[in-house]
């Protein structure tokens, strides 16, 4: 068996029970009856048949007196053996799911990978090569777990032994059994039926065979190195990031051929406390450094650029404070409604920054609501999208579960702005173009749902604080925080 030191481990034995699990891994290409083996096996029809199976997929039974997990796995793509594909050449939409995945779903490792192969298919030198490629991912020690399983044998000519079926086969069929260890099996191809002695017999024999497999291994079970699978997430993640950039470019060429002519005008009115990071919010959306962060902004700026295919107008404004209208100076409540102004006939959202690490309470989100409607109406809200600014911060943390975490307070914010919400890194201006792409397919969405007001209109007029929400007394506010 392999050593610790080498690409898997084989991990300790498993007490004995009357009833001892087994583990078996599936893999093979596309199309070797991956999905119907492990129906036969478990005796019933647990894997959906007929289709291209896209994931891993885990059934369990009780077979001959043993606990049976059985793991179907993607199939890789046929080796296309033409003048322009050489070995290894993947057809289009072949599965990108590695074979540590499936061996992740019967922990703590498989004691047997059963390499399926269909005996009505040619088996050339490339396809020997693919199947070693992908073996090999799971690291060493892999062949020494491994049957070659022959489904179809029932469709050979009468009389024909799948012995010969080997022999006639040819160099690259008999290279892979020697890796094997020789090793290998048959099943009749088709669903099992009640009664079928045949196939019964052939599932008892093969799990007879794979005792005697776990047996020569000292009774120990195959597991893939944990370096590699992290390899492979980060494998399969990067081919998810490629998967989603190529879905948004076409959705944008998309967008752009039904629209046509100039780009469209979006306006963007930044807006919140002091110290949330409003600017960097606006250099990332800008896709450049169009604001001076890491100072106090003292008054409302307006700067434009082209992004995405629109003409995205964004005006930054100086913060509130954050426990009170009362306390924001009368001239930073003025610049917000002047940066309103520069956004004439009127900003389309009211992009409301929030660090994704604040707590909100009570007050906190009062405040926030009292600044929304004293300074631009009732309405406000319609208009309004909570951007989550430091978004770098939640790491692989879904935005949704830290919302659940956020508590109450969070949740009656997001309620207020019709649950429009974005998050944003915004350290790193113009480096994810996509986050900034979603961003701007969400104020659009919002300009559709607002209808014949599309955007918040303009107006100077002299702000009240008094007349909003926030004039309940601070002491009854401090009261109403530690009663919620």
């Amino acid at each position: 068996m392999a050593t610790v030191s080498s690409g898997s481990v084989f991990c300790t034995g498993e007490p004995v029970c009357h009833f001892p699990e087994r583990r078996l891994l599936l893999l093979g290409g596309a199309g070797a009856g991956k999905s119907t083996a492990g129906n036969t096996i478990l005796g019933e029809e647990v894997f959906q048949t007929g289709t291209e199976t896209l994931e891993s997929s885990v059934g369990h039974g009780e077979v001959c007196g043993r606990r049976i997990t059985v793991v179907d796995t993607p199939g890789w793509g046929t080796p296309q053996e033409s003048p322009g594909a050489g070995p290894g050449h993947r057809p289009e939409g072949a599965g990108k799911e590695g074979p540590c995945v499936g061996a992740t779903l019967c922990p703590p490792g498989p004691h047997a990978l059963l390499l399926v192969i269909p005996v009505l298919q040619p088996f050339t030198e490339g396809h020997r090569k693919e199947a070693e490629e992908h073996l090999g991912q799971l690291g060493g020690g892999v062949w020494r777990s491994t049957v070659v399983l022959f489904t179809g044998v029932d469709q050979l000519p009468e009389g024909t032994f799948v012995e010969e079926f080997i022999a006639a086969t040819g160099k690259p069929l008999l290279e892979l059994m020697e890796r094997c260890g020789n090793r290998y099996h048959v099943l009749n191809s088709g669903p099992q039926q009640s009664g079928d002695d045949v196939v019964n017999t052939q599932v008892q024999e093969l799990l007879e065979k794979v005792e005697e497999l776990v047996k020569d291994n000292h009774g120990l079970y195959f597991a893939v190195n944990e370096l590699i699978l992290m390899e492979e997430g980060q494998a399969r993640k990067a081919v998810e990031e490629r998967r989603l950039r190529e879905e948004r470019e076409e959705k944008e060429r998309q967008r752009l051929r039904m629209i046509g002519g100039p780009p469209r005008e979006l306006r963007v009115l930044l807006l919140g406390w002091k110290g949330v990071g409003k600017s960097s919010v606006g250099n990332t959306l800008l896709g450049h450094r169009a604001f001076e962060s890491g100072t106090e902004t003292q008054q409302s700026l307006r700067r434009q650029a082209e992004v995405a295919g629109r003409r995205v107008t964004v005006v930054d404004t100086p913060g509130w404070d954050w426990f009170s209208l009362r306390r924001t100076p009368k001239h930073i409540r003025q610049e917000s409604k002047r940066g309103a102004a520069l956004l004439r006939p009127g900003p389309h959202t009211l992009l409301l920054v929030l660090p994704i690490i604040s707590t909100l309470t009570v007050r906190k989100r009062r405040t926030l609501e009292a600044h929304l409607e004293g300074l631009f109406g009732d309405n406000a809200c319609l208009h309004t999208m909570v951007l989550f600014s430091c978004g770098d911060w939640l790491g692989r943390l879904p935005v949704e579960e830290h919302i659940q975490r956020g508590g109450r307070e969070l949740h009656r914010l997001l309620e207020y702005c019709g649950n429009y919400y974005h998050v944003m890194d915004s350290k790193r201006p113009g480096k994810d173009p996509g986050n900034v792409s979603d961003l701007l397919d969400k104020i659009e969405e919002m300009i559709r749902e607002n209808g014949e007001e599309a955007f918040l209109p303009v107006s100077m007029e002299e702000d009240s604080p008094g007349s909003s929400q926030d004039n309940t007394p601070e002491e009854d506010c401090s009261r109403g925080c530690h009663l919620q």
